[in-house]
């Protein structure tokens, strides 16, 4: 049993958040007081569909994950990046499985989220060379702005430098404005390793990542 006197309370108030149809609460002083706490535990982020609402991490942590269809033969070594599922066929995905009246919103953020079309790239002998990878995933969660429609952090897994033997390989994580973490190593084992981290933990906000060994920029 809790020994926390307001423990009955904010059980109340997450309650009371996911039978709103938006997210809405009294703007009381003990409704807010109970805000405040629960935002402090990260049991509650700002609603991005809904302004000044909010939503409740074990609401999100029944939403899906949006990643590449065949990520798990990827990992294995099954198939190469050039096979994986296309950003915009994951995006796409992510996009039908929100609200009819979401959908315009999200499709505004399609540019930003899964960059601008890659194309094959011609070395100076007239070889062509494949892209480097640039693996989209979206979970639940929020970051310092609320996430995308839906609640959702966008991310990538891509290389950087100029070759796997000297760059590093990266993990960007933002909501839906300028908040972001970063996570960066040498190997491309080790990313995909701190990926499937990342999924396993979602919801989260982007402020939880550092322990999970990112950095928030």
């Amino acid at each position: 049993m809790s020994h926390d006197p307001n423990a009955e309370f904010d059980h109340a108030v997450l309650d009371k958040i996911e039978l709103s149809p938006i997210g809405a609460l009294p703007v009381t002083p003990a409704y807010q007081d109970a805000l405040r706490r629960l935002y402090a535990a990260q049991q509650v982020y700002a609603n991005a569909d809904h302004k000044d609402c909010h939503v409740t991490a074990r609401s999100l942590g029944r939403l899906p994950f949006f990643h590449a269809s065949n990520l798990d033969a990827f990992i294995a070594g099954k198939i190469t990046d050039a096979a994986l599922e296309t950003n915009a066929g994951i995006y796409d995905r992510f996009v039908q499985s929100l609200p009819a009246a979401l959908r315009p919103r999200a499709e505004g953020f399609r540019l930003t989220v899964i960059g601008k079309p890659t194309h094959h790239r011609a070395k100076h002998d007239g070889t062509v060379v494949h892209d480097p990878l640039h693996m989209l995933f979206l979970v639940p969660g929020a970051g310092p702005h609320p996430g995308l429609p839906g609640n959702y952090l966008h991310g990538s897994v891509f290389h950087v430098g100029p070759d796997e033997a000297t760059g590093a390989w990266e993990i960007h994580l933002h909501d839906s404005d300028d908040g972001a973490a970063v996570f960066s190593t040498p190997a491309r084992a080790d990313v995909l390793t701190k990926l499937e981290e990342v999924l396993a933990s979602a919801p989260f906000h982007l402020n939880e990542l550092p322990t999970l060994g990112f950095r928030l920029t």
